[in-house]
């Protein structure tokens, strides 16, 4: 798919993956919508990048719609990066004894498997009245996370979620096949975002040091590349990609 001319909706924009994937597709010729909460930075970066900044909850049907909304009156919307989601603390028993809390369970597994799916069902819907271009309508790249398959202690909301997004994949793809849309995703391991801004530096430089090969934290721009490659590459399908350093996290 080649994005030049065309709209590009990048969920999580406002920050870490979402931003450097937004300005690597705007440096490609595309118009990028960045989809993120009221409270962000995407005005600040969609101006940046000469983009929309379009507000919005990705669990929010209404206001995903009405991002999808803006990102077509600029051109037709052929490419989706979802990176948006967050993360929590929660053990199955609490080290005082008392059970996980189910609210927070509820909130992480919405935002990052809910939400996921809401803003694929209604981007796709887009895409699929699109015109057929070189073989294909559109691309939806999906965020994981290495913690599908090694979640650590106190991830069980999080790695739960992200497990369900590997898991839709494969199943979207085959969904979408007769639509001419393509979905894959990425399941990145530790990368240097906002999403480690609540661990000490010390614990930082550890997940840095914990990856065989480059010995260090993941750049943003590094995530940037494979999702742009995903989107050119029309073999690219109902796959995920660990995009990890050879990481394969520990219990800890």
């Amino acid at each position: 798919m080649d994005v030049n001319g065309a709209s590009v909706v990048v969920t999580g924009g406002a920050s870490g993956l979402g931003a450097a994937t937004a300005a690597r597709l705007a440096k490609q010729g595309a118009h990028v919508v960045i989809v993120d909460l009221p409270q962000s930075k995407g005005a600040e970066v969609a101006e940046q990048i000469g983009g929309t900044f379009a507000p919005a909850d990705v669990t929010d049907p209404a206001a995903v719609d009405a991002a999808l909304d803006r990102a077509e009156a600029a051109a037709p919307l052929r490419a989706l990066v979802h990176c948006a989601g967050r993360g929590a603390t929660v053990r199955v028993v609490e080290k005082d004894g008392s059970p996980g809390s189910l609210e927070t369970y509820e909130e992480i597994v919405r935002i990052n498997l809910f939400g996921t799916f809401n803003v694929l069902r209604l981007a796709a819907a887009r895409m699929a009245k699109n015109e057929v271009v070189d073989e294909e309508r559109g691309v939806c790249v999906l965020t994981a996370s290495v913690a599908a398959y090694e979640g650590q202690i106190g991830q069980i909301p999080y790695a739960s979620a992200k497990a369900g997004v590997a898991g839709m994949t494969i199943v979207a793809a085959r969904d979408l096949a007769s639509k001419k849309i393509r979905v894959a995703t990425i399941a990145p391991g530790v990368f240097d975002t906002p999403i480690l801004s609540r661990f000490s530096q010390e614990i930082r430089d550890a997940l840095g040091r914990s990856v065989p090969h480059p010995n260090r934290l993941g750049h943003v721009d590094e995530y940037a590349m494979l999702a742009q490659h995903i989107i050119e590459n029309k073999m690219l399908n109902g796959e995920v990609i660990r995009l990890d350093g050879a990481l394969r996290m520990s219990a800890r």
